[in-house]
């Protein structure tokens, strides 16, 4: 692993720690927000290892799928959940009518740690 990814999947655990931490606060659409960039963080990283940087989020979706999902590297579900939490992201940060439910906040979570997982297990290969 490039010594620079260290930082981003440190901060990608403390952001799923502080989605996890909300949460139990009742803080659902901050959660999301530090789930969300979680799963961006791990994605940054990952694009990062093959050289690869960008300035926007789509753009870091785009390359995560072409680089690690249609290479078969990760399986597409990983895609699938950072475009979800992407969405989700969103409609917490700018849309104040949004409701969101806790099962559905805490499974976000689950799916952030479990991105992070397989991803350092990747990068420490």
């Amino acid at each position: 692993m490039k010594e620079e990814n260290i930082p981003l999947l440190l901060r990608a655990e403390e952001a799923i720690e502080s989605a996890d931490l909300l949460l139990k606060e009742g803080y659902l659409a901050d959660s999301i927000s530090r789930a969300y960039y979680a799963m961006f963080y791990i994605a940054e990283a990952l694009l990062n290892e093959k050289d690869l940087s960008f300035s926007k989020h789509g753009n870091v979706h785009g390359a995560f799928g072409e680089h690690f999902i249609k290479t078969g590297i990760f399986d597409k579900k990983y895609h699938k959940w950072l475009l979800e939490a992407f969405s989700r992201r969103i409609a917490s940060d700018y849309d104040a009518s949004a409701k969101f439910q806790s099962s559905s906040v805490k499974a976000m979570i689950d799916q952030a740690w479990d991105f992070l997982k397989v991803a350092r297990e990747y990068l420490n290969k």
